[in-house]
């Protein structure tokens, strides 16, 4: 079937006119690498703000990038329509990567918002328990991810992002062999010692990229990421990450928040995303190459709070 027969020719010349302008071309080039907001690139493009958000309107009209508003914040990324994938792609080919100053300015972005982060994780690094409690009950998703996994034996235990180490210490008494990844030098000091109080030894701590591990593939049993993909900038890549990592059959834990409206958390706390969507997670979960076994949600005892929500997938 012909890629106009599933459009209509309307649709399909409304997203080529679309794209056929300079400066979109150079935001499809920029989305193809991450999604981004508004203000993102009006830095990267160093355009006004209502010039970049004419483009960003018509291409979204035309369905070549999806629009999200996130809080009070919006963001855009390539559209996931299944008949348009194939003609942006071909496009992004056609253009490469040759705008290099576009792609050092967003090198750029990326060095300022993770500056932000980390700078942000070793300033509440020694109460960053305390922190967490103040809007979740530690013990009662604790004991809803103990029941999730089960107390089987696991060979090995991964923990992408593992901050204050709070989950090796939950799991890994039932590991063979665990590890520990985190970015922040200061979360792995701390997780050093929260998991020498709990009497664990032998667990490999790494500095390391949730997105780029580096981690030798299909060694995992189980993966964990909790709490860590409402800071990241491509969520997406952490399960293809973390799918990369498991053997056939081994399974992926994530907790994270339901979508909320508190801005607080972006403003004070530098996450990046109110909260994970259940169509977010299965579309990533998909691509990863991911089946879902289980899902929960645990609501707050007391508003203003958040949902925690916890996702348990497979390797096919």
């Amino acid at each position: 079937m012909k890629m106009s027969d599933i459009l209509g020719e309307a649709a399909l010349l409304e997203a080529l006119k679309a794209m056929g302008e300079p400066t979109r071309l150079r935001l499809l080039r920029l989305l193809a690498h991450e999604e981004l907001s508004v203000m993102e690139l009006v830095r990267i493009l160093n355009q006004s703000q209502p010039r970049i958000s004419r483009h960003l309107k018509l291409m979204n009209e035309a369905g070549v990038i999806d629009r999200f508003p996130d809080g009070a914040w919006v963001f855009y990324r390539l559209s996931e329509h299944p008949a348009l994938t194939p003609l942006i792609d071909c496009v992004l080919t056609a253009l490469g990567d040759e705008n290099s100053a576009d792609l050092r300015a967003l090198e750029e972005v990326r060095g300022q918002r993770l500056e932000a982060a980390q700078g942000y994780f070793e300033s509440i690094a020694p109460v960053w328990d305390q922190i967490r409690s103040h809007y979740v009950d530690d013990a009662e998703v604790e004991a809803a991810i103990q029941s999730l996994v089960g107390d089987a034996p696991v060979e090995t235990l991964v923990d992408l992002g593992t901050g204050s180490g709070r989950m090796l210490s939950l799991l890994a008494p039932n590991a063979q062999y665990a590890i520990g990844l985190d970015l922040s030098q200061q979360m792995l000091n701390i997780a050093r010692a929260r998991t020498r109080e709990a009497g664990l030894s032998g667990i490999d701590f790494r500095h390391g990229d949730i997105l780029a591990t580096r981690l030798n593939g299909q060694s995992a049993d189980l993966v964990v990421i909790h709490q860590v993909l409402h800071f990241l900038p491509d969520p997406g890549q952490a399960l293809k990450e973390a799918a990369r990592l498991l053997k056939p059959g081994g399974r992926l834990l994530i907790v994270d928040f339901a979508p909320h409206r508190l801005e607080i958390m972006r403003d004070e706390y530098q996450h990046r995303r109110l909260g994970i969507g259940d169509d977010d997670m299965g579309y990533w979960q998909k691509v990863a190459g991911l089946k879902s076994l289980r899902s929960l949600s645990l609501p707050p005892h007391q508003e203003p709070g958040l949902t925690v929500r916890i996702w348990l997938m497979q390797k096919a």
